[in-house]
């Protein structure tokens, strides 16, 4: 009997490839998603306590939850961005030669 969670090359994952493109695109969809939910919970509120004012708390949240998502996708891009600058074949190297630093570029020399 084979072991389900052994991994070979034909039974890798496929699912995590596509969350994590999806993760990515789906920042926009998301935004607009806790906006909507949060309009939701405002109408909510206001309809089980009857003031009108309650409805802008859920619109707020719902506000709130989608900076909330902007943020988490920011530092998620930042983390990404900083392991490829760590790389060596990303790092800018400093091969100038000191002669080139020295030329004066502005006086001419025959």
């Amino acid at each position: 009997m084979a072991n389900e969670t052994n991994e070979t090359p034909e039974h890798k994952p496929r699912i995590k490839p596509i969350i994590e493109a999806a993760d990515s695109l789906s920042l926009g969809i998301s935004m607009v998603v806790a906006v909507l939910m949060g309009v939701g919970i405002g109408w909510l509120i206001k309809s089980f306590s009857g003031v009108a004012w309650t409805f802008w708390i859920g619109v707020g949240i719902g506000i709130a939850a989608a900076i909330l998502n902007v943020y988490k996708a920011y530092s998620k891009q930042y983390q990404e961005y900083e392991a490829l600058a760590k790389e060596p074949r990303y790092a800018i190297k400093k091969e100038l030669d000191d002669e080139e630093d020295e030329d004066d570029y502005g006086s001419k020399s025959y």
